[in-house]
This record gives C-alpha cells, sequence and structure tokens, in this order.
C-alpha cells in the first residue's frame, strides 16, 4: 500500500528525491500537448525520462512526439546532440491513449487550456487513478494553485511548476506552492528541475507568482510614457535596449508576445489585487485591442509588419538629435565623500573621450541641488532623480538644466536619454548633445517627463521586486534570478537596485508620487527599511552581499 503524504514530509521514496529530483528513469506524464507541454516532454525525456503524453485532441500527443523528433534531427545536425542520446529520448516517449495510463506515474504535469474548471476537474480525476505519492503539477501561468487544488482529496501534493516559452530553451521553472501544497513536494519539483539543467525558484501562489507580476512596470510605465507624449515607441524601445541593456524594448515585446495577451494578463493581476493601482491598465493598449492591432500575428501593433515577419523595412528609425559642436570646458561638482558610482563611470567615458573634467566645488549650501552635476556652458547636467527637469531647474533657480537618464553600463552604452527644462535656451542644451556625441553617444531628446525612461522603469520594476519579496512570495535571490532567466533582464531588480543604491530609488520613486499624485508610485516598505539601515548598517541597505 502507498504511503500517503503526511504534514512533515512525503514517503520515503519520494522524499529521498529532495536533494536529487525525481530518479532517472522513472515515468512522467505530460497532459496537453501543445507548445509548453511538448517543450515540457522533450526537456524530461532528454533528462532519462519515460515520458507518456496525452491530449483529448486526436493524434496531438503522436504529432508532438514526431515535432520533437525534429527538433532533436536538427539538434543532431548541428552537433549540439549525439545521435544515440535523440534515438533513446525519442525511445522514452510513448502516446497514453487514456488517462488511466498514467497509474505508474510518479509526477504528471498538466498543461492544458488556462482553465479553472477544466484544470479542477482534470486533477480531480487524476486523483482517482495515480498512487498517493504521485506529484501533481500544473503549468499555470495566471491561476492561482490553491483554487486548481481547493476540491482535490490531498491538496498537499499539487504545486506549481510554472515553465517558460519556448520550454527547451528558457532556462527558469517557477516552483509554485498553493497554501496546501506540501514542502517536500515543492523542494522534490525544485530539485527535479534542477536536475532538467533548468534554473528553478521558489515562489507562493499570489497573482502572477513572481515574472508576471514584477514584469508589468516594464509594459506599464512604456504605455504611460507613450501616453504623455514622451518619446514616440521606437524611440523608447531604442533607449531601454542601447543604454538600458534590455534584450527588447517593452513595444517591440508587447507587439511579439500580442496585446490582446498582455493586455489581459495585465487586467488579470489588476482585477486580482483588487485594482491595486500599480497594475492599472492602459488605455492606450485596450485601444489597440479593440482596434484588433494585436501585433506580428495581425500585421500591426506598435510597428508595421510583412508577411514574411520581417519588420526592418517598416519599423521607424529612433530619433537622435543632430550633430553639435562639442564643449570646450566640462567640469564636475560634488559634495563631500566619494562620487556615486553612476557619476563616476559617466566622468570615465567623458575622460576617455578627451575631456579634461575639472573638479568644481559646489556654492556654501547649495550641494544639496547642485551637486553631482556636470557643467559646460553654463548648462547644469544632473542624472534625473525623479523630477521633470523643469521642476528641477525651478527648484535650483538654474534654468539651463539638462536631465540624463539612467543606463545599465555607461562605459558601453551607445544611446543615451536627454531631457530639457522648458527654461533652458538652445545654446546650454546643443553644448550637452555635443559633450554626449563626443564621448560616443548617440543622443536621443525625450520630452520633460518625471523620471525619465530607463531610471523609470528600472525603479518600478525594483518597487514591485521588493513588495514580492517584502510580502513573502520568493527571497531576493529568486526574484533576480526569475527576471534574468525568465524574461532575459540584463540584470535582476534587486541587483539593480544595489547598484544604483536605494537611496536613489527611493527618491526617484517619491519623486515620481509627488509629480503624479498617485498609489501606483508608493514605495515599498522594504525599500524604506533598506534605505533607513543606510547610515548605521550599509550592508543592510543592500539586498545581495
Amino acid at each position: 500500500m502507498n504511503a500517503p503524504l503526511t504534514e512533515t514530509g512525503i514517503e520515503a521514496g519520494i522524499e529521498t528525491g529532495i536533494e536529487t529530483g525525481i530518479e532517472t528513469g522513472s515515468v512522467i506524464a505530460v497532459i496537453g500537448c501543445g507548445a509548453m507541454g511538448a517543450g515540457i516532454a522533450q526537456v524530461a525525456a532528454s533528462a532519462g525520462h519515460q515520458v507518456i503524453l496525452f491530449d483529448t485532441r486526436a493524434d496531438a500527443a503522436a504529432k508532438a512526439i514526431v515535432g520533437i523528433n525534429k527538433v532533436y534531427t536538427r539538434l543532431v545536425e548541428k552537433g549540439r546532440m549525439a545521435r544515440l542520446d535523440a534515438d533513446a529520448a525519442i525511445g522514452r516517449m510513448q502516446v497514453a491513449v487514456a488517462l488511466t495510463d498514467m497509474r505508474d506515474c510518479v509526477l504528471v504535469v498538466e498543461a492544458i487550456v488556462e482553465d479553472l474548471g477544466v484544470k479542477r476537474a482534470l486533477f480531480a480525476e487524476l486523483e482517482t487513478l495515480v498512487a498517493d505519492t504521485c506529484i501533481l503539477a500544473t503549468n499555470t501561468s495566471s491561476i492561482s494553485v490553491t483554487a486548481i487544488g481547493a476540491e482535490l482529496r490531498r491538496p498537499q501534493r499539487l504545486v506549481g511548476m510554472h515553465f517558460f516559452n519556448p520550454v527547451p530553451l528558457m532556462a527558469l521553472v517557477e516552483v509554485v506552492k498553493g497554501l496546501a501544497t506540501e514542502q517536500h513536494v515543492a523542494d522534490t519539483v525544485f530539485a527535479t528541475a534542477s536536475a532538467w539543467g533548468k534554473s528553478p525558484v521558489h515562489a507562493r501562489s499570489t497573482p502572477g507568482f513572481i515574472v508576471n507580476r514584477v514584469a508589468r512596470p516594464f509594459y506599464g510605465e512604456a504605455l504611460r510614457l507613450l501616453s504623455e507624449q514622451a518619446c514616440d515607441p521606437a524611440t523608447l524601445d531604442a533607449i531601454m535596449v542601447d543604454a538600458g541593456g534590455f534584450r527588447m524594448g517593452p513595444f517591440a515585446l508587447m507587439d511579439l508576445i500580442g496585446h490582446d495577451v498582455n493586455f489581459s494578463v495585465t487586467r488579470s493581476v489588476h482585477q486580482a489585487f483588487f485594482g491595486d493601482p500599480r497594475f492599472t491598465p492602459s488605455v492606450l493598449q485596450q485601444e489597440m485591442v479593440d482596434a484588433g492591432f494585436f501585433g506580428r500575428k495581425t500585421g500591426r501593433g506598435f510597428y508595421r509588419y510583412g508577411d514574411d515577419d520581417n519588420d526592418n523595412d517598416v519599423r521607424p528609425a529612433p530619433h537622435a538629435e543632430g550633430a553639435q559642436p562639442s564643449p570646450v570646458v566640462v567640469s564636475l561638482s560634488s559634495g563631500p565623500g566619494s562620487l556615486h558610482p553612476l557619476i563616476d563611470a559617466l566622468r570615465q567615458r567623458f575622460a576617455s573621450a578627451g575631456f579634461t573634467v575639472a573638479h568644481r566645488t559646489p556654492l556654501p549650501g547649495a550641494a544639496e541641488h547642485e551637486a553631482p552635476a556636470f557643467h559646460c556652458n553654463g548648462a547644469a547636467i544632473f542624472l534625473t532623480d525623479g523630477r521633470s527637469a523643469t521642476v528641477r531647474a525651478d527648484a535650483n533657480c538654474h534654468a539651463d538644466t539638462v536631465l540624463f537618464d539612467l543606463a545599465l553600463d555607461y562605459a558601453r552604452a551607445t544611446r543615451i536619454a536627454l531631457s530639457r527644462a522648458d527654461q533652458c535656451g538652445d545654446a546650454a542644451y546643443n553644448a550637452v548633445v555635443g559633450l554626449f556625441q563626443a564621448a560616443g553617444f548617440t543622443v536621443s531628446r525625450i520630452d520633460d517627463v518625471p523620471g525619465m525612461v530607463v531610471m523609470r522603469t528600472v525603479a518600478m520594476l525594483a518597487n514591485e521586486a521588493a513588495d514580492a519579496v517584502n510580502q513573502g512570495v520568493c527571497s531576493a535571490s529568486a526574484v533576480d534570478i526569475a527576471m534574468q532567466k525568465g524574461v532575459n533582464y540584463p540584470r535582476g531588480p534587486l541587483a539593480w537596485t544595489d547598484a544604483i543604491g536605494v537611496r536613489q530609488v527611493v527618491t526617484v520613486l517619491s519623486h515620481l508620487a509627488a509629480s503624479y499624485g498617485e498609489e501606483r508610485y508608493r514605495v515599498s516598505p522594504l525599500l524604506r527599511r533598506k534605505l533607513a539601515n543606510l547610515a548605521l548598517m550599509p550592508a543592510g541597505a543592500r539586498f545581495h552581499a
């Protein structure tokens, strides 16, 4: 008789897999043979498991195996897989005629339609067929794991195992615990995913889990910037890629995902958090959906796409300022203490371009609003702190104020975003443009919006990541791994916070909140707690050692 799952652990056969995962060669089932299900089956078979595939659609499972075999063939042709290994992996796959074929499985992974009722019905039937020791896993990306398992006889063995598409290429797996999920079940699935070559992270079952929650500002702030006419989509995408280091800009990515899908996820998260303004959907994206402009799949989104799915000829060029003469004299005002690493990195780039960046002592009592800042031809040049250039010029009583945006790496960035105060004169602004151009940057001017582009987006990503940690959804390391492995961010949001400095992030968010008067930009309590550690315990102000 099979030993039951208990309050303190699972039966001995699976408990030994807590460190090593489910034993290689054991039988795993995948239900649902679309792109996700086929990808999961491929990864499991490649790791040495016997894999049973089942789908209610006629021949879907068999077709999935044929498709996987084609993938293996391409890998063999490219020298990335041995023919013997490919043949062995295919030999470990078989089609299930009915759910009863899964009686001997130790893990069943569901990858069917995102419908709570359908998933509940499937797992309820599976409970009557598989052994009590069999782990049931759902690949849901948006439905509560707690809700899926609520009507099961043994909900403690149900766990989220959320893969990312395409499964064989994307490293992340979110291992999601519902309220009833046994910790050892989650640990076993975590170890199994790791043995399959994935980068798993633990998460608690809350709306959006980690990635779909923390990523919302990447889209939301871009849509808001566009609605405020900060710049056009192509320019904003170029800034996020060339300065921010992201693999794709938000508008190109939304077009790829599909606005119908992206908007639906945002609405789902917003509703699940009872209308939290941090997740408020965009009216602009609603218009895109209403118009049927879903992106690549309809030939039109924020960009137009040809029949060959090549958008190179139809995407407008991002804005770049015309060439301006470089200034002769450049200086840097800074207060006492060490220079902020971001400012110092830019100073070094100017120096590498041949500028002698002279030190300039701030006027008495002016260090708070004047430093650190670069200066040339009467212009004061500040890293954005969340205020608009116009507001900062007014606060500083200095009309010729220009702001520059955050970059992932000022030494390597090819583009920089600038904004100028309404009061700023053309001669002063053009000198700043010439300075950055002489240092090798393509300069894109955006309208004078609070927080600019990269800084605003990164600060909001960090805020959401900090809140996820603060609310026990995941650890700081998990959220950074998830955002890098799941959506290819160049740096985890909390690691980016450490690099920027928690004071800078909190300042940006506070100024955004003051500018808009919205709860959307409220600062996470965890960020405020980190900031309070800065003076007396600097290590406590960081998320990572």
